[in-house]
């Protein structure tokens, strides 16, 4: 088993990363940190460029996270997937077997969330896994 963190570097994702990293400890679990890396179309160069950038991003935000989690003892694995995030999470849950689902949230309402389709109200009604959703602080 293992706890899947959906990491992006963004307010939420940085106090789930701790979060994540403490019930990670708790369990004595390892910690898979997932970047979905959807990149717009299919083919052509546009296409390879543009995946290759949101590559790097999730590259640079995921070796932040891999240091966090050094320096408390939870060992990592990453992983950069080209899916849209709750996909990509989703994915990583079934393969690990995951314990459960750690992403952050910060400030969209609930129905924003419902109408646009934010990463965690697309996770709260799509995961067979559990789902924590870890709000930022203000």
């Amino acid at each position: 088993m293992a706890i899947v963190l959906g990491y992006d570097e963004s307010p939420g994702a940085v106090r789930a990363l701790r979060v994540a990293i403490e019930v990670s400890a708790t369990y004595g679990e390892p910690l898979v940190l997932v970047y979905g890396a959807a990149a717009p179309g299919g083919k052509g160069e546009e296409y390879r460029t543009h995946r290759e950038a949101l590559h790097q991003a999730g590259r640079l935000a995921l070796e932040h996270a891999v240091t966090a989690a050094d320096a408390a003892g939870v060992p990592t694995t990453v992983e950069i997937i080209d899916e849209k995030p709750a996909q990509a999470l989703i994915d990583a849950a079934s393969r690990h077997e995951a314990r459960l689902i750690v992403v952050g949230i910060w400030g969209e309402s609930p129905m924003r969330g419902a109408l646009l389709g934010s990463t965690p109200h697309k996770l709260l009604h799509l995961s067979r896994f559990p789902v924590l959703c870890v709000p930022t602080e203000e």
